[in-house]
């Protein structure tokens, strides 16, 4: 019996990164190749997204990258273990969906707390929606902490993406005022030693989310892509419609879905690739090295 089939007999079903610590490997390509092997059993959880990159060739890859998928989101367990797979399964993704209500929620309270100490706060609530997205969207967050791109300071897990639409004719004063408020949570959940969570967020009027989504460039695709995963979290229920009704007529879905398809057919050959430690496979290391797991919001 090889070292990692040894482990699982002993402690069942482990994650990656689990699996990783208790067999001490250091290459983490390496332990994925190794958990291949005939007797094996790998059970991913959750679901594979788009995520747009401007690293990778025609923008489109999938999220969690490779390495990501395997250290927090997959199972490897013995042939014999079908019962322990399911049960664990059932239990990550159950902490996954957890985690993102929770996540959701502290969003949605930090931007209660930004408007409540504003003036007007009702005339504010009208002429702006706030959406979430990212991750959290496909119950798909956790909390392996990282550092804030910014700062370098760690945070936990995924971070909020929240998308501020607000009417053309609210006041470049108000947009500001609000802007301010937002920045100002945002450092209070960062550096508070309760919470260490990094809000990432854009502020843009709806003509700046009808011009974008023309999709006619990086930055634009990746707005339109924001735009088809988000939820709405708080503010005008109308304003949010109205974003909805410009998606959808502008065609994005089936652009995106088509990234999504190519996304996939990649990773299906970058997985088949890396498999072998002999084949050239510098071409596909960036599907499974990828950089930080996320890209700017606009």
């Amino acid at each position: 019996m090889t070292r990692l089939a040894e482990i699982l007999s002993e402690r069942g079903p482990l994650t990656g990164a689990e699996l990783a610590a208790a067999a001490g490997f250091a290459d983490v390509l390496d332990l994925w190749r190794a958990c291949h092997a005939p007797g094996l059993v790998r059970r991913p959880t959750g679901r594979r997204y788009l995520r747009l990159d401007s690293a990778v060739a025609g923008y489109a890859r999938l999220s969690p990258s490779i390495r990501r998928e395997f250290l927090t989101y997959t199972l490897v367990g013995l042939e014999t273990q079908a019962e322990a797979l399911d049960s664990r399964a059932a239990e990550l993704e159950a902490n996954a969906a957890a985690i993102s209500r929770e996540k959701i929620d502290l969003a949605r309270e930090s931007v209660c707390m930004a408007l409540g100490g504003l003036p007007d706060e009702p005339r504010l609530l009208r002429n702006a929606t706030f959406l979430i997205a990212g991750d959290i969207t496909y119950q798909m967050a956790h909390r392996v902490p990282r550092p804030e791109k910014s700062s370098g300071r760690m945070v936990r897990g995924s971070d909020l993406d929240v998308i501020v639409v607000v009417s053309d004719d609210l006041p470049e004063t108000d947009r500001r005022t609000l802007d301010d408020a937002i920045y100002r949570q945002k450092h209070y959940l960062l550096t508070h030693p309760d919470h260490q969570e990094e809000i990432d967020y854009v502020l843009k009027p709806l003509e700046k989310v009808r011009q974008q989504l023309a999709c006619d460039r990086f930055e634009h695709m990746v707005a339109c892509k924001i735009l088809c995963e988000c939820r709405l979290l708080y503010g005008s229920p109308f304003l949010y419609d109205e974003i909805l009704k410009l998606v959808d007529a502008s065609g994005v879905r089936a652009k995106l879905a088509a990234l999504q398809t190519a996304a996939e057919n990649e990773r299906a050959e970058a997985e088949r690739v890396l498999l072998d430690p002999a084949a050239c496979a510098k071409n596909h290391l960036h599907l499974f090295y990828t950089r930080e797991e996320s890209e700017e919001i606009y």
